[in-house]
């Protein structure tokens, strides 16, 4: 008995003192506690489980597409979307985190998820000046008054895992400060570890529900977004290796105040990417925008394999170029970043080709390479293109995108979400951050209004067949197959520029098109 009595005392001890280090760790903030934590999104899950059950399978429907049944669906999925809300604002950090990438998900998700959660890309919770002061002071050893002449309580921009302010040094120079909450990195273990076991839950209930891909991939990219010292890095990388692009601008890193919570980085004025009116008063092209930053995106995925995989419009700025008056894009938040491997930018470039040449052979045939089995390579390039299997075989470069397409995809993408699901589940790991910049690409262009342009298909093209054309020269065994490889990249190149020239020519958008080749 004395021997269970100690256990049953030690668990009970070790209990309360985990949950007092907690409590002291995160200056005793209730939220900061796992159980806490954990019990409130147990709560928000049983909760929504029974909302359905109450609204949707309680009830035997006859006629699963009459209004009745589809008002009380969207009702429903809007009340549980809304408890989520609630719930990643409440916990926040990495909560936020996956509720951002929740409403990216347009193709997976109903609209009622994707709208509710679309609020947290620009209107994420924030934290009091002095929580991000105590961080400040922690990490770089200084008072804030004595470093800092201003800081703007008002931030630039939150974040799932930081906010950004904008500050002058004691030196003059401006710079955008941006401090991590101070409770993620504590909670971040446990955040990642509960959400396993609900998604777990929620699979179990509902057998089409299939995100544990969603978990993995924040379990493996949340350690490099939570190291600020290595965004810096990143920020210098992409800096370096686009620095021909003179409308591109990347901010300079302050390197002697950054560490991995506090990063520095030079202030760069702009307006986000998809503010219209800003782009409109500014006169600034939105095809220009749209060309330049499609550009920017096919060299980072198709050659550079280097992608910036989080470029939601907060993390795109434009403007007016000081120095030429041409439009500059400003590239931020470089925290997260797709590292691609040569074989698969060479299937993936395939797999493009074979899409735009409407080549079914050849999609099944990359698809399969990517790691889609069986049929599912249909449903694997819709997802690519974002496009319905109509346009697909028809030709995403000549069917234009209206509302009437976008109202299929939502439709056809409820009827075809388990097989989503799997495809997520089993395709090469690498796609699943070039499928969440796709889409948020896609949804800028939207924005635009750009989503029709030929130009965008066109520096495709290009950078596939130079990707192609790039690892099959090294990969040729002699002099002549090499040069060879060389004539056969510019052949497509020469057939490329001339098909899209002359489709500008027909669709009298020649002077874009011309621009892409000067």
């Amino acid at each position: 008995m004395s021997f269970r009595r100690a256990l049953k005392y030690g668990v009970v001890g070790s209990a309360v003192l985990g949950t007092g280090l907690s409590l002291h760790a995160n200056d005793y903030d209730i939220n900061s506690v796992g159980i806490v934590r954990l019990g409130r999104a147990g709560a928000t899950v049983f909760d929504i489980a029974t909302t359905y059950q109450a609204n949707l399978y309680s009830r035997e429907w006859t006629d699963k597409k009459s209004a009745e049944y589809l008002k009380v669906k969207s009702d429903t999925h809007r009340a549980a979307a809304e408890r989520l809300l609630e719930l990643c604002r409440t916990n926040r950090g990495v909560y936020i985190k996956v509720g951002q990438h929740i409403g990216a998900l347009e193709y997976l998700l109903p609209a009622e998820y994707v709208s509710t959660m679309k609020v947290l890309h620009s209107n994420a919770p924030q934290n009091p000046v002095e929580d991000l002061y105590r961080v400040i002071r922690q990490d770089l050893r200084v008072e804030p008054s004595d470093l800092f002449e201003s800081f703007d309580p008002e931030p630039l921009g939150t974040a799932s895992l930081a906010q950004v302010h904008r500050a002058t040094l004691k030196d003059g120079r401006e710079v955008a400060v941006k401090v991590q909450h101070p409770y993620v990195k504590g909670n971040s273990i446990v955040d990642i570890k509960t959400m396993e076991v609900l998604v777990k839950l929620v699979a179990w209930t509902f057998p089409d529900f299939k995100f544990q891909w969603l978990v993995d991939e924040s379990k493996r990219n949340l350690p490099m977004e939570l190291d600020f010292a290595n965004e810096g890095r990143n920020a210098e990388k992409v800096r370096e290796m686009f620095r021909h692009y003179r409308w591109l601008k990347i901010p300079g890193v302050i390197w002697e105040y950054t560490t991995p919570r506090v990063l520095m980085m030079e202030y760069t004025k702009g307006g986000q990417v998809n503010d219209l009116e800003y782009i409109q008063r500014e006169k600034l092209d939105p095809y220009d925008i749209a060309n330049k930053i499609g550009q920017l995106y096919s060299n980072m995925i198709f050659l550079k394999g280097f992608v910036h995989s989080d470029p939601h419009p907060g993390n795109i700025l434009v403007r007016r170029g000081e120095q030429n008056g041409g439009t500059e894009i400003v590239l931020l938040d470089h925290g997260l970043y797709a590292d691609l491997t040569e074989k698969f930018r060479y299937n993936y470039s395939k797999l493009w080709l074979s899409i735009l040449r409407v080549d079914q052979e050849g999609m099944k045939k990359y698809a399969q390479a990517l790691g889609v089995e069986g049929s599912m390579w249909g449903l694997f390039a819709c997802m690519v293109t974002g496009r319905p299997w109509n346009s697909v075989i028809h030709g995403v470069d000549k069917v234009k995108q209206d509302d009437a397409e976008k109202e299929m995809i939502q439709n056809e993408g409820k009827l075809v979400l388990p097989h989503i699901s799997d495809v997520l589940e089993k395709v090469d790991r690498q796609m699943l951050l070039v499928l969440k910049t796709n889409d948020l690409i896609r949804g800028i262009e939207t924005t635009l209004r750009t989503q029709n342009r030929m130009t965008a298909f066109w520096v495709m093209s290009k950078c596939c067949v130079k990707s192609i054309g790039s690892q099959e020269y090294l990969t040729a065994g002699d002099t002549w197959s090499k040069l060879t490889t060389c004539l056969r990249e510019q052949w497509c190149i020469l057939k490329l520029n001339l098909y899209y020239l002359y489709r500008g020519l027909v669709s009298l958008h020649l002077l874009s098109a011309l621009k892409m080749i000067f």
